[in-house]
C-alpha cells in the first residue's frame, strides 16, 4: 500500500496518531517530552557540577562514572521518551513494554553505575556527612532491605500493567510521568544496593545479590507471560479507540508485548550480571591488597622485634623466635577468625580445646 493509501485508509478508520512505524520511522521519528526533557538537564547537569567542583578541588573523576550516568543512563531516558518509543508508545502495546523496561531497569542501572550519591557526598563537604549518616540509618536499612527492593521492583509493572493505572497515563500527563518515576525509582534502590559502588545502608554478600538478582529474573518471566496469558486485552477500550489501520492485531501486539516484558527484561540483566561480576573481583582484589599489606607489616614489625630482642638479650635469634611464635596469619584476621575454630580431635568428647 502507497503512503497515499495508507492516509486514506487512516482517516477512514478515524486514526489521527503518527504513520505506520517502518525501520526508518524508527531511526527519524522523534517528539519532544518537556517533562522528561527538563530531568535529563536538570540531572545531568547537576551531575556535571558536581564533577567539575571535585575536579577543581583536585579530585579526580573517573570520565567511565560519567559516560554512564550521562551517557547511557540519561541518554535511554531520552531515547525512551522522545524517540520512535516516545512517538508509538501511546499506539502499539509493544512499544509501550518497551519503554517499560528502560525505565524499570536499564536506565536504572546506569544511573547507579554512574555513582551520584558517591559524586553527591564528596561535592558538598557540610552536606556529604549527612547524606552518608542518612544512607546507614536503621530505617534506611529496613527500606532497602533486599526482599523489599526487590518485591517492589517486581509488584510495581504488575500494578501499572494489571490495574486502572495502564490507561491513566495515556490521558494524563502528570500520571505519565509519575508512572516513569515509579518504575525508575525502585529500579534505581535495586541496582545501588545490589552494585554497591555508591555508599549502602548495608552490605550484603554478592552470594545473597545472586539470589534478588534470580528473583528479579523470574518476576520479569512471570509478568511477560501473565501479559500472553491474559484472555483479555489490556486497555482494550483505549487501543480500539485509537484503531490504528497498519502493524499487528490489537492480541498480536499484545503478545509481542509480554514477549518484550519476558525476554528483554532478562537480556537487559546482562549488563547487570557483568557489572556486578567486575565489581566482585575489584573488591576481592582490593581485599588481597589489604590483607598482602597487614601480611608484610606484621613481618616487618617481627623482624624488627627479632633483631631488637636479640641484641638486648644477646641470646640470638632463636629466643626472641620462641616469644614470637608464628600462627597462621588468618587465624588472628577478625575477618576470617570465626571460620576456625579449633576442635578437640582425640577423645571424641567434642569439645573445643
Amino acid at each position: 500500500m502507497g503512503a497515499t493509501g495508507a492516509v486514506m485508509v487512516a482517516a477512514a478508520s478515524g486514526y489521527h496518531g503518527p504513520p505506520q512505524l517502518t525501520v526508518t520511522r524508527a531511526f527519524t521519528a522523534w517528539t519532544l517530552d518537556p517533562w522528561a526533557l527538563g530531568f535529563v538537564l536538570l540531572a545531568g547537569g547537576l551531575y556535571l557540577i558536581g564533577v567539575r567542583r571535585l575536579r577543581r578541588s583536585g579530585t579526580p573523576w573517573a570520565p567511565g562514572r560519567i559516560v554512564a550516568f550521562c551517557g547511557l543512563g540519561l541518554g535511554f531516558c531520552v531515547i525512551a521518551t522522545m524517540s520512535w518509543v516516545g512517538v508509538y508508545q501511546g499506539v502499539l502495546f509493544y512499544v509501550r513494554a518497551v519503554q517499560t523496561i528502560l525505565f524499570l531497569l536499564l536506565i536504572p542501572l546506569f544511573l547507579a553505575m554512574g555513582r551520584p550519591l558517591s559524586l553527591l557526598i564528596a561535592a558538598l563537604p557540610r552536606g556529604g556527612p549527612r547524606i552518608e549518616a542518612a544512607i546507614r540509618s536503621q530505617t534506611a536499612k529496613v527500606l532497602t532491605f533486599p526482599a523489599v527492593t526487590t518485591m517492589v521492583l517486581v509488584i510495581m509493572p504488575f500494578l501499572v500493567y494489571f490495574t486502572s493505572w495502564y490507561v491513566a497515563g495515556f490521558h494524563s500527563v502528570a500520571v505519565r510521568e509519575l508512572t516513569h518515576l515509579a518504575l525508575l525509582a525502585p529500579g534505581f534502590v535495586f541496582f545501588w544496593t545490589l552494585l554497591r559502588v555508591d555508599p549502602v545502608p548495608k552490605a550484603y554478600p554478592y552470594l545473597v545479590s545472586l539470589w534478588i538478582t534470580g528473583a528479579e529474573v523470574v518476576g520479569d518471566a512471570v509478568l511477560g507471560l501473565a501479559v500472553i496469558a491474559d484472555q483479555n486485552l489490556i486497555g482494550a477500550a483505549y487501543y480500539h479507540a485509537v484503531a490504528y489501520p497498519w502493524g499487528p492485531s490489537l492480541g498480536t501486539s499484545q503478545v509481542l508485548g509480554g514477549g518484550t516484558l519476558w525476554i528483554f527484561g532478562d537480556i537487559v540483566g546482562l549488563p547487570f550480571l557483568a557489572a556486578m561480576l567486575i565489581q566482585m573481583i575489584r573488591e576481592d582484589e582490593s581485599e588481597a591488597k589489604e590483607i598482602d599489606a597487614e601480611l608484610d607489616a606484621r613481618d616487618a614489625a617481627r623482624a624488627a622485634a627479632v633483631a631488637t630482642a636479640s641484641a638486648s638479650a644477646g641470646s640470638g635469634p632463636a629466643v626472641a623466635g620462641a616469644d614470637l611464635e608464628d600462627r597462621p596469619w588468618w587465624e588472628s584476621d577478625p575477618r576470617f577468625a570465626d571460620r576456625f575454630q579449633a576442635v578437640d580431635d582425640g577423645g571424641g568428647n567434642g569439645t573445643a580445646k
